[in-house]
């Protein structure tokens, strides 16, 4: 096998080779595949039928003690059987006694099994093959297992009912009625579970092999279906019996194990289920079973230890945790034992068990901590804990932790002196990259035991410890309104709005920014975040060497189509995409300094909206905070769009050399007039009209910001009309009224 020993494809292989080979050359592979896949019914099956194939009764019959029990699939029961049939269908009345007990012990295992309707229908078949020897008996034996068998959720269960209705009308119409009428209600329970109980067999994998967990989304599906699965069977949809359905779970369960059997939850909810229905019995043999399966799962040794301890079995509890301490390679072995045995044998077996576990090599702090705390709220008896503590101080003084629970035990005692001289011995030693949680516990004791000075003398000195042991111009040693608000909060509680803690905190952010070096940029005088930008070592540039002069003349209609918000982006705004073509074309003819010249050709209102933006460092800014600046940026109306858009029409208008050329200059005094006195309406309706009828913003946000005021929905209808909108980028509005 390869290193991973759970290699299913290769399993897969060596059982194809297998088949092909003589069965004293496929014996040890079958061997080496099920001593990794014991619970694999398919490959017991295909060991056992080579076996059946050379009449290998002996090694025959061994296999089937071996797996039987564990592989309740009936596919591999049906194997059985046949084998049973094979070997007493010759003996007589002697073999049809061994072959009927044969069935009986099937189905008193997989009768239950969805699938084992044909078990059901063979057992009857051969039932009615045997020589009557008491029509009475006979009838009676078989009606049993007519009955049995009609109550099984099974794929045949209809197939069944049939056969028991006309089994009945043979023996005695008279009879049938009444028998047929009391257990149609029986059958169309089962009927109705079976629909049911086949949703959740299909999600199942029965050729699952049996391997770890690895956290596969095929293992997380089958383990979901299983919980489903058994969840159903333990809510006894069919309402039978206890019995019935304490037998039906147990089925479930053990078919789950068949696949999951290296799952530790799937043992404990099987053992833990067992002790609820009170077999506390039947809970030992599956955590064994369990243990067996996962030797090395110390929380199934746990599981079995608490379960032992609690029915008072505290000599096997104990076997159990000295095993767990033989192969655990921490310290949390030491404590669960410590614990056990305050328990069960008292404080002073933990105490003698702490002197030996201190002398271990897997002994950590944690478990100084765990006794002391023991000792400590037990024997109510301080000065025993402080000593334990101590001599722990002496091996852990550079674990923050361990020297936090020792301020924690002191500051139960009242202690502020030894407190504090704890915290200046911890402090002197301990590196500044571990103290940090440390200089915070000793801040919170002075806010608690001492003065003013003394708060405002540890936090400089934290400040410096944490800070290089202040460098020349460490701006975090100065004292920061940041200071004050740790310093007057409390838990929750916070002398200041959420607001000012956030706007404190950004400021904070920002002051250790001021201590990155960034180069420098010579930009011409104008906004100081286009410099901020600009000398950002986080910005990465575009390569400049790879772009084309943008040439309009050029511009292909399927680019126009494909893409009609560019195209309306760039008309909306040509300035700035004609700057952007200028700067693009000076960085393709190579200049020196590319980057320089960009905000030499940009329009000052994009200079002073990148004026306003914040500088970022860390997650992308609220986009509501970047609309809130671009509009108070000094950004063209739309009335300057407008115009714009105006005299282009009247350039291209110009330009135009298409239309009727017969009596064009009449035509085109007429065309004049007319248009002067639609300018002249337009120029009064402007002039006239309300603050109602002007344009709207071109700003999406700002035309939200004014139908707030205006007190109208932006996202719901007036009962008197409609509105929708156009482009983002154009602002223009479309509305219908009725």
């Amino acid at each position: 096998m390869a290193d991973n020993k759970y290699n299913v494809e290769e399993a897969e292989a060596l059982a194809k080779r297998a088949l092909q080979l003589p069965i004293s050359q496929a014996t040890p592979i079958y061997e080496q595949l099920l001593s990794l896949y014991p619970t694999s019914a398919r490959y017991w099956k295909q060991y056992v039928e080579a076996q059946m194939a050379v009449n290998n009764d002996d090694a025959t019959k061994q296999i089937f003690s071996r797996c039987l029990l564990t592989c309740l699939q009936v596919p591999l029961w049906q194997c059985y059987i046949r084998f049973i049939r094979k070997v007493y269908d010759k003996k007589g009345a002697e073999g049809q006694e061994e072959t009927t007990k044969a069935f009986e012990f099937m189905l008193n295992y997989i009768g239950t099994d969805i699938a084992s309707g044909p078990i059901w229908t063979e057992y009857i078949t051969f039932l009615k093959s045997l020589p009557a020897l008491n029509s009475y008996e006979d009838s009676q034996r078989l009606r049993k297992v007519y009955q049995r068998a009609i109550l099984t959720p099974t794929h045949h269960v209809e197939q069944l009912w049939k056969d028991y209705e006309n089994f009945e009308n043979s023996v005695n119409r008279q009879l049938a009625k009444g028998l047929i009428n009391e257990y149609q209600p029986k059958f169309n329970s089962a009927r109705a579970v079976y629909r049911e109980r086949k949703k959740y067999i299909e999600e199942i994998d029965w050729n699952m092999l049996a391997v770890p967990p690895t956290g596969s989304s095929k293992e997380e599906i089958q383990w979901v279906a299983w919980k489903k699965f058994l969840s159903f069977e333990k809510g006894n949809p069919q309402r039978i019996d206890t019995a019935s359905s304490t037998k039906r779970i147990i089925f479930a369960y053990e078919q789950c194990l068949m696949c999951l059997y290296h799952y530790p939850d799937v043992w404990y909810d099987y053992a833990d289920w067992h002790v609820k229905s009170g077999s506390t019995d039947a809970a030992i043999k599956v955590f064994q079973r369990a243990l067996k399966a996962i030797p090395d799962s110390e929380l199934l040794k746990y599981a079995y230890a608490e379960m032992k301890e609690s029915r008072g079995a505290i000599q096997s509890a104990k076997k159990l945790y000295e095993s767990i301490l033989g192969a655990s390679t921490n310290s949390l072995a030491h404590i669960q034992f410590l614990r056990f045995l305050r328990r069960a044998e008292g404080v002073e077996a933990a105490r003698k068990y702490f002197l030996d576990a201190r002398k271990s090599p897997s002994c950590t702090y944690h478990v100084y901590i765990a006794f002391a705390t023991m000792v400590f709220c037990l024997d109510k008896d301080p000065k025993v804990a402080h000593k334990i503590f101590e001599e722990g101080l002496k091996l852990y003084m550079s674990e923050p932790v361990y020297i936090l629970e020792y301020a924690d035990f002191l500051t139960r005692l009242n202690d502020d002196r030894n407190i504090r001289a704890l915290f200046e011995r911890a402090l002197s030693t301990l590196p500044a990259e571990e103290s940090a949680e440390v200089w915070k516990r000793f801040i919170q004791f002075e806010q608690t035991y001492g003065d003013l000075a003394s708060i405002l003398k540890v936090e400089q000195r934290r400040k410096e410890a944490l800070s290089g042991k202040g460098e020349e111009g460490s701006t975090p040693l100065e004292s920061s309104l940041q200071d004050v608000i740790s310093r007057y909060s409390y838990m929750d509680l916070w002398p200041c709005s959420s607001k000012e803690l956030d706007h404190s905190a950004r400021q904070e952010l920002l002051v250790k920014n001021l201590d990155k070096k960034v180069g420098k940029t010579n930009l011409p005088h104008g906004p100081a975040a286009i410099g901020s930008v600009a000398s950002s070592s986080k910005v990465v540039y575009p390569d400049t060497s790879q772009m084309v002069v943008y040439d309009p003349t050029k511009k292909s209609d399927f680019a126009s189509s494909a893409n009609p918000v560019s195209a309306s982006a760039s008309n909306t705004f040509p300035n700035i995409v004609t700057a952007t073509t200028t700067a693009t074309a000076t960085a393709t003819h190579g200049s020196a300094s590319t980057f320089d010249e960009i905000p030499k050709t940009t329009p000052p209102a994009l200079l002073a909206f990148l004026a306003n933006l914040p500088i970022v460092d860390g997650p992308t800014p609220n986009v509501d905070v970047v609309l809130s600046i671009c509009l108070q940026s000094d950004l063209p109306t739309g009335q300057n769009v407008k115009q714009s858009f105006a005299a282009k029409g009247n350039a291209s208008s110009q330009n135009d050399p298409s239309g009727p050329t017969r009596s064009g200059s009449q035509r085109l005094s007429r065309d004049r007039r007319a248009t002067k006195r639609k300018d002249s309406d337009r120029q009064e309706e402007e002039d006239t009209a309300t603050v109602q009828s002007q344009p709207l913003p071109t700003d999406v946000f700002r035309l939200r910001q004014m139908r707030k005021a205006r007190g109208i929905s932006t996202s719901s209808q007036t009962p008197t009309g409609s509105t929708s909108y156009g482009s983002g980028f154009s602002g223009e509005l479309s509305g219908s009224t009725g």
